[in-house]
C-alpha cells in the first residue's frame, strides 16, 4: 500500500493560475508518451508515486495519449485505484478533446457531440466522476467557437469538470474563447501552448501578452523540445532516442549539425549555472513567474528528479539571457 511522503509540499512552488483560486505546481507531469501497454506498469506507477512525493500534484492527459489512444488515461485510472484513492482531493487531473480519437465524423475536432462524448469516455477510462480541468485541445475552424466553448461550459454545469482551458489556440482565438466563456459564466482558467527556449512563438505571436491581459493561466508543453533539451543529443542522435525512431514529433532530419552546435552552446551555459541542460530549459520557461506551470514527461524516476532540480535556480540575469539568445540564434 502506497503512503505519500509527509513532506511532499515542502519544496516545490505553487503558482496561481490567472485570477482563479487554483494553484498549480511549477512542474506538472504530462502523460503523453510514457504511459501505455509498451511500458512496464510498475515503472509507470513508480513515476506517478515519485511525482506526488515531490509535490507534483497535477497529472495532465488527453483522450488520445498513449500509444494507443486512450492508454494513458486507462493507465492513470489503474494507478489512481491502486495508489491514489485517499489522495484524490490533493490531485489536479486534466484531460482534453479535439484530436482524432475514434473513426467517423464525431471522433475529433470541436463539435458539442465530439467534445462531450470524448469527456464521458475519458472519465470512464480513468474511473472518475469528474476531471479538474477539461480542455479544447485545438481550435476547430469549421465549428462555431460558441459551440465548442458551450460544450466546455456544459461539462462544468454537469459536474464533469471543475475548470476549463484551451490548447493550441492563437492569441485572437484565445481572446474570443475567453469572451464567450465569460458570457456563459465559466471563466477560461488556462491555456496550454508549446513553448521552449527553441520555440518562442507564444512570445513572438503575442499569446503570452494576451494571457497576461486576460489574467488567464498558462501551462506549457514540450519545454524540453521532445528531448532535444535534455542533453541526449549533444553528440548527435542516440540509437534509442525518439529521433532515431523517426517519431512524427521529432524526425531524425531535424537534428542537424547546426542544431547540435546550438545545443552544445546552451549546455555550456547551463553548466556555468550549475544546472543540467534540461534544468536550465525548464527554469527558462518558468523565469519571472509569467508561466504558471511547465509540463514534463518522464520515462524514469531519475529523469523526473532531474527535472524537479530546476526549481533550485529560476533566476536569470541579463548576461544569462543574452548568452542564451546568442546560442539559439547562432
Amino acid at each position: 500500500m502506497y503512503t505519500a511522503h509527509p513532506d511532499r509540499y515542502a519544496d516545490l512552488p505553487y503558482r496561481r493560475s490567472g485570477r482563479s483560486g487554483l494553484k498549480l505546481p511549477a512542474l506538472s507531469l504530462g502523460l503523453w508518451h510514457n504511459f501505455g501497454p509498451d511500458r512496464p506498469v510498475e515503472t509507470q506507477r513508480a513515476i506517478l508515486r515519485r511525482a506526488f512525493d515531490l509535490g507534483i500534484t497535477h497529472f495532465d492527459l488527453a483522450n488520445n495519449y498513449g500509444p494507443p489512444p486512450g492508454a494513458a488515461e486507462s493507465a492513470l485510472g489503474e494507478a489512481l485505484k491502486a495508489d491514489f484513492t485517499p489522495y484524490r482531493d490533493e490531485l489536479v487531473i486534466s484531460t482534453k478533446a479535439g484530436y482524432l480519437m475514434w473513426p467517423g465524423p464525431y471522433g475529433e475536432w470541436g463539435s458539442r457531440k465530439s467534445v462531450l462524448s470524448s469527456l464521458d469516455q475519458s472519465l470512464t477510462r480513468m474511473g472518475l466522476d469528474h476531471v479538474d480541468i477539461f480542455y479544447s485541445h485545438r481550435f476547430d475552424p469549421e465549428t462555431p467557437l460558441e459551440e465548442t466553448m458551450g460544450a466546455l461550459h456544459s461539462a462544468v454545469q454537469q459536474g464533469k469538470a471543475l475548470y476549463v482551458g484551451v490548447s493550441n489556440y492563437s492569441a485572437e482565438q484565445t481572446r474570443k474563447a475567453a469572451r464567450i466563456l465569460g458570457e456563459l459564466g465559466t471563466p477560461l482558467l488556462i491555456h496550454q501552448p508549446r513553448y521552449s527556449i527553441l520555440d518562442r512563438r507564444p512570445e513572438e505571436e503575442g499569446l503570452l501578452d494576451t494571457l497576461d491581459e486576460l489574467q488567464v493561466g498558462s501551462i506549457v508543453y514540450s519545454p524540453l523540445e521532445q528531448g532535444l533539451l535534455t542533453g541526449r543529443y549533444l553528440d548527435g542522435i542516440p540509437e534509442d532516442s525518439r529521433a532515431a525512431s523517426d517519431s512524427p514529433f521529432l524526425r531524425s532530419d531535424a537534428v542537424t549539425e547546426d542544431l547540435v552546435g546550438r545545443l552544445r552552446a546552451l549546455n555550456e551555459i547551463a553548466a556555468s549555472r550549475g544546472q543540467t541542460l534540461a534544468q536550465m530549459a525548464l527554469a527558462w520557461v518558468l523565469r519571472g513567474g509569467r508561466i504558471t506551470s511547465a509540463l514534463v514527461g518522464a520515462s524514469s524516476t531519475r529523469q523526473l528528479e532531474d527535472s524537479v532540480g530546476a526549481i533550485r535556480n529560476l533566476e536569470f540575469d541579463e548576461d544569462d539571457m543574452a548568452r542564451i539568445d546568442a546560442a539559439v540564434q547562432t
